[in-house]
């Protein structure tokens, strides 16, 4: 039934073998660098390479300050800690996401809520964020707080699903409308921009992930972005286990996490960020090569929102309904082509079963419908 989709992928990627969703690309100067971080004997945290990292995302997204992290949740709990987040407050966030999101909450003993997503974008929606605070909180002594569970909402996480960036300049007015810290979890969006200004710095903190699958990687890596030093010095400090500057004491100021990226990693990362300008071309074209494929089929391909510009990381397409999903993800994949739907819904795991949501029609039909299609960067399509 699907023996197109499946040629037409093999002879996009140019193999008979077993095609996989999303695998790193080294051609460039990744094994020089990470042997010059070796031979330095500086692998750990501490090295050169650490702070060349940090200040290329810091230039490419156009923030004032990187932080670097051991791996992207790592970077979403400690900017959410820096944002204040705390025991017993809530924290606004989409269902559709990786579990990653939530569980960064979750480590700060908040409670996610869960407020729709817009299918065009697959992530928060302005609308349904606007609509939840109207019908459920208010503003109290500067705080914004949930009249249902009297607790205050002290931040608001949208993610910009599979690299397409959400309205994310509404949502900032209206987190700053109701005194919530915004905190963007751009996890899956390096190379993204909306209203022709990267995601990432709408608001205070942001967070970038360099997984293994992401559009660059560190093997594992995430970055905290900001434009406020102090925020950027704060981050720093929880990261590097809240230790107090001194040339030979052990003495910490507040709880911290050992968090910090090492060395041997950012060299890694590097390397990478000087192929990220031809990763981001070779994607686009992979794009509209799928785009015109699927033209005209019962599938649909998700096209980059208007007004944004999408580093397309993970290429996916809404099947005309759930069944009709299963029988593509069934046929591909025995077909030696890995396909995958959306995640489930967060709201549905156990964990997070008791949290608060609001109506999730739009998250519902994706996570029915959705399929994320074979995205890595193809040899012959490279600048």
């Amino acid at each position: 039934m699907y023996d197109d989709v499946v040629a037409f992928i093999r002879e996009t990627f140019g193999t008979d073998g077993k095609i996989p969703l999303h695998e790193p690309r080294f051609r460039g100067n990744e094994k020089a660098y990470v042997a010059d971080a070796i031979d330095s004997t500086f692998v750990s945290s501490v090295g050169e390479y650490v702070a060349r990292f940090e200040r290329a995302v810091a230039d490419y997204v156009g923030c004032g300050h990187a932080v670097a992290t051991v791996n992207g949740t790592a970077a979403l709990h400690a900017a959410l800690v820096v944002a204040g987040v705390r025991d017993g407050d809530e924290v606004i966030t989409q269902p559709l996401t990786f579990v990653a999101t939530a569980n960064a909450i979750a480590y700060c003993r908040a409670k996610a809520v869960f407020v729709d997503v817009d299918l065009d974008t697959c992530g928060l929606s302005a609308q349904a964020l606007r609509a939840f605070l109207e019908r459920n909180a208010e503003v109290r002594n500067g705080a914004c707080v949930n009249r249902k569970t009297g607790r205050v909402i002290r931040a608001c996480v949208p993610m910009h699903a599979f690299g397409h960036p959400c309205r994310i300049g509404d949502i900032a007015a209206i987190c700053a409308e109701w005194n919530i810290t915004l905190v963007e979890d751009a996890a899956e969006a390096l190379g993204s921009r909306s209203e022709g200004r990267h995601v990432g710095h709408a608001g205070p903190l942001g967070v970038l992930s360099f997984n293994g699958n992401k559009i660059i990687t560190t093997g594992g890596g995430g970055m905290i972005v900001t434009d406020d030093p102090g925020i950027a010095r704060h981050a720093k400090h929880v990261t590097t286990t809240a230790k107090r500057d001194h040339q030979w004491e052990f003495a910490h100021d507040e709880i911290g996490f050992n968090y910090r990226m090492p060395n041997l990693n950012a060299a890694l990362g590097c390397a990478q960020m000087e192929m990220l300008p031809s990763f981001l071309a070779a994607k686009r074209r992979l794009a509209a090569r799928y785009q015109a494929f699927f033209e005209g089929r019962s599938e649909r391909f998700l096209c980059e929102p208007a007004g944004t510009e999408s580093n397309y990381w993970l290429n996916c397409i809404t099947a005309p309904d759930c069944a009709a999903r299963d029988a593509f993800l069934k046929a591909t994949n025995e077909a030696g082509v890995m396909t995958r739907p959306a995640w489930v819904l967060i709201p549905s795991l156990a964990m997070y079963a008791d949290c608060e949501c609001g109506p999730m029609a739009n998250a519902e039909r994706l996570a029915d419908t959705l399929i994320s299609l074979p995205s890595s960067v193809i040899e012959d399509s490279e600048d």
